[in-house]
């Protein structure tokens, strides 16, 4: 067959329904539909490369997806027990609510004010967890480069954070202990 999308319209045809059937016993069927319309869509890519016969390829596949899609809700979990363990009972009671938004319109003005570069640079160390050289390798330059970048982003967040009112010091505080 010649006809790529013929091709592809024959194995989707052929095959999803095994692939989301496979899938949805592994997962919820949204994610399921997720995984298996990714499945699809590296088939499409590599649609010269998939063998004879395609449906032990195609659950490889998905098998791969749905460990990728749990690596990521594993690390999102994780996320969020991190945010849960660093809040304490003031934190969700004590405090003025208008005292949090305060400080989070300090934080939030003080990360506006920085470049794109400085921005990317302290979320891929801070907030994606990267080391030093995955960080460089996103940002597409050298270790040592990032290593550069990284501190001096720090250093322009720690000049805005001074640069705030002095009632915000908690605010200021608490963000640069976190980058």
């Amino acid at each position: 067959m010649n006809d790529p999308y013929k091709r592809f319209t024959d194995l989707y045809d052929r095959h999803y329904r095994t692939v989301f059937g496979y899938v949805v016993l592994r997962t919820e069927p949204a994610t399921a539909e997720d995984v298996s319309s990714e499945t699809f869509l590296v088939a499409w890519r590599r649609l010269d490369e998939v063998p004879d016969p395609p449906l032990p390829w195609l659950l490889g596949v998905a098998r791969n997806k749905l460990a990728k899609h749990r690596g990521v809700q594993h690390r999102g979990q994780a996320l969020i027990d991190r945010i849960a363990a660093l809040m304490t009972a003031d934190d969700q009671t004590g405090r003025d609510v208008a005292e949090r938004v305060l400080d989070r319109e300090t934080a939030l003005t003080a990360l506006r004010s920085l470049r794109e570069k400085d921005l990317e640079a302290l979320a891929l160390t801070t907030w994606h967890g990267l080391t030093p050289d995955q960080a460089a390798a996103v940002m597409g330059c050298s270790t040592r480069t990032y290593s550069v970048r990284l501190h001096r982003a720090r250093a322009r967040l720690n000049k805005a954070m001074r640069t705030m009112p002095p009632d915000r010091t908690v605010a200021r505080n608490q963000l640069l202990e976190e980058m």
